[in-house]
C-alpha cells in the first residue's frame, strides 16, 4: 500500500491526535510531502495513493491565515478530485485521514473528499 503524508513540519509519528480508522497504522511507510506542488508531483510520479494524511495550513503565511498562494491542503484535495475525474486512478478503497489543526480548513478538505467519493460510487 501507497501512504502520503502531507505536511509542512510534522512527521506522521508527531501526529497523535487522530487515528486513522482500519486503514493502517502510523507505523507504516508513509511517504512525506511537504507542499502541495510536492504532493501533485508525487502522484503524478508513482500514482494514487492508497491513503493521504492531510494538513491544511502548509507555510507560515497560512498560519496568518494568507491563503491567496492557493498551496493548502485543500488545494491538494481539490487537484486530487480532478486529476481522478480526467484519469480514474483513485483506487477502489481509497482511504484519507485530516490531521490539520485548521477545523475550517479540515472540514473544507473532508467536504470536497466525501462529496466526490458519494459521487464517484454512484457513478459506478
Amino acid at each position: 500500500m501507497k501512504y502520503l503524508f502531507l505536511d509542512d513540519e510534522r512527521m506522521p509519528k508527531d501526529v497523535t491526535w487522530v487515528l486513522i480508522g482500519g486503514v493502517g497504522c502510523w507505523g507504516a511507510d508513509w511517504q512525506i510531502v511537504r507542499s502541495n506542488k510536492e504532493a501533485q508531483d508525487w502522484v503524478l510520479k508513482n500514482g494514487f495513493p492508497d491513503v493521504i494524511s492531510f494538513d491544511h495550513d502548509l507555510g507560515e503565511a497560512h498560519y496568518s491565515m494568507d491563503y491567496s498562494d492557493s498551496q493548502t491542503g485543500y488545494d491538494f484535495a481539490k487537484w486530487l478530485v480532478e486529476h481522478d475525474m480526467n484519469t480514474h486512478t483513485m483506487p477502489k478503497d481509497f482511504k484519507y485521514t485530516i490531521h490539520s489543526k485548521n477545523p475550517i480548513g479540515a472540514e473544507h478538505i473532508r467536504g470536497i473528499l466525501e462529496n466526490y467519493l458519494k459521487f464517484r460510487n454512484l457513478d459506478k
